[in-house]
C-alpha cells in the first residue's frame, strides 16, 4: 500500500514524541475520522473551492471546469442569500445611502437600471426630514457654522432673507432649510449630520426625548413643471432643471415644502408639551371629585396656571402656526404656487385640524386652572376672613377686660366713698 508523504510526517512526529521509556509506540490515529489512514487526502480536505472538491484528483480540462461552476453556482447562491431584514424607508441608514448616489435627473446621464423585482420608484425615493431641535435658533450664528463647515450657501439666488430661512447645499447636491423656529429640513441628507454641527446656535434647545421628527418621501418628475404632494410623496416637477439646468423653481419649491414640514414639528412639539402638561395635572379632577378639596400650594398652581399661558403664546401669538401664510413667501411671485405647496403640506399633515384640537384641549386646560385658581382665592379668603375674625376676638377680650378693670375700679371707689361717709358720721 503506498503511503502518502503526509502520513509519513505524521508518523515520524508520532514517532519522535513516543517516551524512550516506553515499550510500545503511541497507536496511530488517523487525522481525520472519515479519512482512511491508510489513503493520501482528497484536494477537498481542507477547501471550499468548487473545482477542488472533486473525488478525482487528475487533471481536468476548460470545460470540466465550466460545469462544475455552473453545477455549483446555483446551491452556492442558494445558501448565501442574505437574511439580514430589509431596511425602513425612513431610516437614516436608507437615507444616508441614498444621499452618496449621484443626483438623478440634473444631466443626460441615465438612472440605474432597477434591479429585477424591485419598485423602480421605491428606487428613486429619497426622503425629507424636518427636525424641531430648538426653540429657535440664531440664524447669524447658523450662517456663520454652514459657510465655515463649507457649504454653499443660496446657491440657487432664491434670495430669502437668512433671519427668515437660510438654505445651504452639500457636495452630494443635499439641501439644508434652517428656519428661526428651531427647525432644519434636509432634503437627501441624514438629519444628524447638521443637527450635531449648528446645536450650539440654538436658544433655548429641546431635550432628546422631545425632539419631534417629521419625514415625508419624494421624487423627482422630469415631464412636469409643478410640483405637488402626491399622497405621502412629494414629487418635484424637475422639466425646466433638466432641460435649462435652472434649479430656483425646483429650490422654490423645497422652500415651501420645507416651511409645512417645519410648521408641523413645531406643532408636534406643543402637542407633546400639552401632553405633559396633562399629565402633570391628571390627578386633580379625581381629588375634586371625591370632595375633599386639592392639598395644591399656590406656588404650584402660579406655575401651571404661567406654563398653560406661555403654551398658549407660543401657539397663536409668538409662531407663524396660526398663519395662513408665512411671511417669507408674501414677496413671491402668485406663478410659483408656493402658497399652494404650503397649503398641500398643512392638509397632508392635518395641520389645522390639529392647531383646532390643540386651542381645544388648551381651553379644556384653562378651564382646570380656573378653579384651581378659584378655589386657591377661596382658601385664600377663609384665611383672611379667619384672621380677621380672630382679630376681632382678641378686640373684644381686650375691651371686655377694660370693661372689667372700669366697672372693678368704680366699685372701689364707691366702698372708698362709703367709708369716707361713715367716718364722717
Amino acid at each position: 500500500m503506498r503511503t502518502s508523504p503526509q502520513r509519513i510526517t505524521l508518523q515520524v512526529g508520532r514517532f519522535i514524541n513516543t517516551p524512550v521509556a516506553g515499550p510500545f509506540p503511541r497507536p496511530c490515529r488517523a487525522f481525520h475520522l472519515t479519512t482512511p489512514a491508510g489513503l493520501p487526502r482528497k484536494r477537498s480536505f481542507f477547501t471550499s473551492n468548487p473545482f477542488l472538491s472533486q473525488a478525482n484528483d487528475g487533471p481536468r480540462s476548460a470545460s470540466e471546469f465550466s460545469k462544475n461552476e455552473q453545477s455549483v453556482a446555483s446551491p452556492a447562491a442558494s445558501k448565501r442569500r442574505p437574511t439580514r431584514a430589509a431596511v425602513a424607508k425612513n431610516s437614516l441608514r436608507r437615507v444616508a445611502i441614498i444621499a452618496q448616489q449621484p443626483k438623478r435627473g440634473s444631466d443626460n446621464t441615465a438612472a440605474p437600471a432597477v434591479a429585477e423585482g424591485e419598485d423602480s420608484s421605491e428606487v428613486q425615493s429619497t426622503v425629507a426630514s424636518a427636525t424641531c431641535v430648538a426653540e429657535a435658533f440664531n440664524m447669524p450664528l447658523v450662517l456663520e457654522i454652514l459657510s465655515s463647515h463649507g457649504f454653499a450657501i443660496d446657491p440657487d439666488g432664491t434670495g430669502f432673507d437668512a433671519n427668515e430661512v437660510l438654505h445651504a447645499r452639500g457636495v452630494n447636491g443635499g439641501d439644508i432649510f434652517v428656519f428661526p423656529s428651531g427647525t432644519i429640513v434636509t432634503w437627501s441628507l441624514p438629519p444628524d449630520v447638521v443637527t450635531k454641527q449648528i446645536m450650539r446656535a440654538s436658544e433655548d434647545p429641546h431635550p432628546v426625548e422631545s425632539r419631534e421628527v417629521e419625514d415625508l418621501e419624494f421624487t423627482t418628475d422630469i415631464g412636469r413643471e409643478t410640483s405637488l404632494l402626491k399622497g405621502d410623496v412629494i414629487v418635484l416637477g424637475t422639466r425646466k432643471e433638466h432641460k435649462d439646468g435652472d434649479m430656483l423653481d425646483t429650490t422654490l419649491a423645497k422652500v415651501a415644502f420645507s416651511s409645512g414640514l417645519a410648521r408641523s414639528t413645531k406643532l408636534a412639539v406643543l402637542e407633546s408639551t400639552l401632553t405633559s402638561y396633562f399629565e402633570s395635572t391628571r390627578n386633580i379632577p379625581a381629588l375634586l371629585s371625591q370632595g375633599a378639596g386639592v392639598p395644591l400650594s399656590r406656588k404650584f398652581i402660579l406655575q401651571k396656571t404661567g406654563e398653560l399661558l406661555s403654551l398658549r403664546a407660543r401657539l397663536n401669538h409668538y409662531s407663524e402656526l396660526t398663519d395662513s401664510l408665512p411671511d417669507i413667501f408674501w414677496d413671491t411671485s402668485s406663478e410659483l404656487g408656493l402658497e399652494a405647496y404650503y397649503d398641500q403640506v398643512g392638509r397632508a399633515l392635518d395641520v389645522n385640524v390639529r392647531i383646532r384640537a390643540l386651542n381645544q384641549k388648551m381651553d379644556y386646560a384653562a378651564e382646570i386652572a380656573t378653579v384651581l385658581r378659584e378655589m386657591s382665592s377661596e382658601q385664600h379668603g377663609t384665611r383672611l376672613e379667619l384672621i380677621i375674625i380672630l382679630l376681632i376676638a382678641v378686640e373684644v377680650v381686650f375691651e371686655l377686660r377694660r370693661i372689667v378693670l372700669e366697672w372693678m375700679q368704680e366699685r372701689e371707689l364707691a366702698k372708698l366713698e362709703k367709708e369716707k361717709l361713715k367716718l364722717a358720721a
